[in-house]
């Protein structure tokens, strides 16, 4: 058979049309079409996984909802570089509640944790120093002042009894608060506690912790006033911000309370506070002011006050004579630090338990001297107060034994004992009665021990 040469043309250039049609759809599909799929994936997935604030709407709807707290969470992640994981990782079949169920399983249960139930709408510096809290109903408009007063990131963790009959009205409230002012929608991230335990307070402290979204934070108690600017000196100063990173210093700010229990207790008295060292010291002179809980200095002296108020301008010094109830309010690196321990449930050794931790780890305390805070007085309810303290004040004393012990041989075993860091192990935990015996019998134990059957 002959076959023309036009013919044997047109088949070929058919055949060049068919490959070049082939290669431009394969190009197209891999270069552009499969990018944009997974793009466009990806973006529905995290819209479905990200917490974005709620709107005004949704907050409403959840109130009326009394449901809308018991159901089943899903996973959900609090921030973007969490939300990615999901893609490709075992994160994405693990329910949130799980996972803050394990993160807080020292707590009461059962609870329900919600986490940026609101979340602060303002840019965020990583290394801006957050304020982290806890509230109740009856603290709301001390907490407003607060957010006023810092202009900067709050994290707040604000118990909810969800047994109260008053349940829905409290989420109301805090509604009314979050939408107050464009400064608590701009500053504050919101995380419920939903149960039936009241003063869980390092819970709260932890929660408030966890979700905080800078490197540093300040632990504070919400009945005290921010006097001066410790926010931007500590982040204009690079001596104290590279003590901040390294994760074993914190800096505490010296607190004060009026003479008196009626000074200092409303929102007026917060106009004549004093603002600067200099009026703080007169105040001093004249017996107004004096140093928190004053009948109480275990808990504040190791501050040592009265070098404090010699401290020239800008001096920051070491805290060199440190006791196991020293619970003073302090900046300090969100990551690395011990958590409160949880079994503190109410009044008495609550913060300070914080606080002998850290300093067992190796932290270091440094008192800023131009700055402070002062308390705004209220009632007590003491016999709550009282009750509380003395079963704390159980829990405090086996409490040091414990972590002393969990330090001493973590530490041992480590060989930093007696290094710089091991050095606030030996001095405190051995000023516990009969600690240097214990300790030796554990560690003949570890060392030549065993357990039969």
């Amino acid at each position: 058979m002959i076959v023309s040469t036009s013919h044997c043309a047109r088949v070929g250039q058919t055949i060049a049309l068919l490959y070049a049609f082939s290669a431009i759809f394969y190009t197209t599909h891999h270069l552009l079409v499969s990018p944009l799929r997974a793009c466009f994936s990806i973006m529905l997935n995290l819209s479905s996984t990200a917490l974005p604030n709620p709107s005004v709407s949704t907050i409403l709807n959840a109130i009326k909802r009394p449901n809308y707290l018991n159901t089943q969470t899903p996973a959900s992640f609090w921030n973007s570089d969490m939300a990615l994981l999901h893609q490709s990782s075992w994160f994405a079949d693990i329910d949130t509640d799980l996972i803050l169920s394990k993160a807080f399983s020292n707590s009461m249960h059962p609870s329900k944790i919600v986490p940026f139930f609101y979340r602060a709408s303002g840019e965020l510096d990583a290394e801006d120093i957050t304020i982290t809290t806890l509230i109740t109903s009856n603290r709301f408009p001390v907490f407003a002042r607060l957010v006023e007063r810092y202009q900067g990131p709050i994290s707040v963790a604000i118990h909810v009894n969800n047994n109260s009959s008053d349940y829905h009205a409290l989420l109301d409230s805090i509604h009314a608060l979050y939408t107050s002012t464009p400064n608590m929608a701009r500053f504050v991230d919101v995380h419920l506690v939903m149960d039936s335990f009241d003063r869980q307070f390092n819970t709260w402290r932890n929660i408030a912790r966890l979700f905080a979204r800078t490197d540093f934070v300040m632990m504070l108690d919400i009945d005290f006033a921010i006097c001066t600017d410790f926010r931007s000196a500590i982040r204009a100063n690079n001596a104290i911000m590279d003590k901040l990173r390294e994760g074993t210093s914190a800096f505490v700010i010296p607190a004060f309370e009026y003479v008196k229990p009626e000074g200092g207790s409303n929102q007026l008295d917060q106009l004549v506070f004093p603002t600067d060292k200099t009026s703080l010291l007169s105040a001093i002179k004249a017996r107004k002011l004096d140093m928190f809980h004053a009948s109480w200095e275990v808990g504040h002296n190791s501050t040592d006050y009265p070098r404090y108020y010699a401290a020239p301008p800008g001096e920051v010094y070491k805290v060199t004579r440190y006791q196991a109830a020293y619970e003073p309010y302090i900046v300090f690196k969100k990551e690395g630090p011990p958590w409160c321990d949880e079994r503190f449930v109410g009044y008495g050794g609550n913060k300070a338990a914080c606080l002998f931790e850290m300093y067992l780890s190796g932290i270091s305390y440094y008192v800023l001297s131009d700055h402070f805070i002062l308390h705004q007085n209220h009632l007590y309810e003491e016999k709550i107060r009282k009750d509380e303290r003395k079963f704390n004040k159980k829990i405090y004393s086996d409490f040091k034994y414990e972590t002393c012990l969990r330090y001493f041989k973590n530490y041992h075993d480590l060989g930093i004992l007696n290094s710089t860091r091991g050095y606030n192990v030996q001095e405190e935990c051995t000023k516990l009665k009969g600690f240097p015996q214990i300790a030796q019998q554990v560690f003949t134990f570890c060392l030549n021990g065993s357990i039969s059957d």
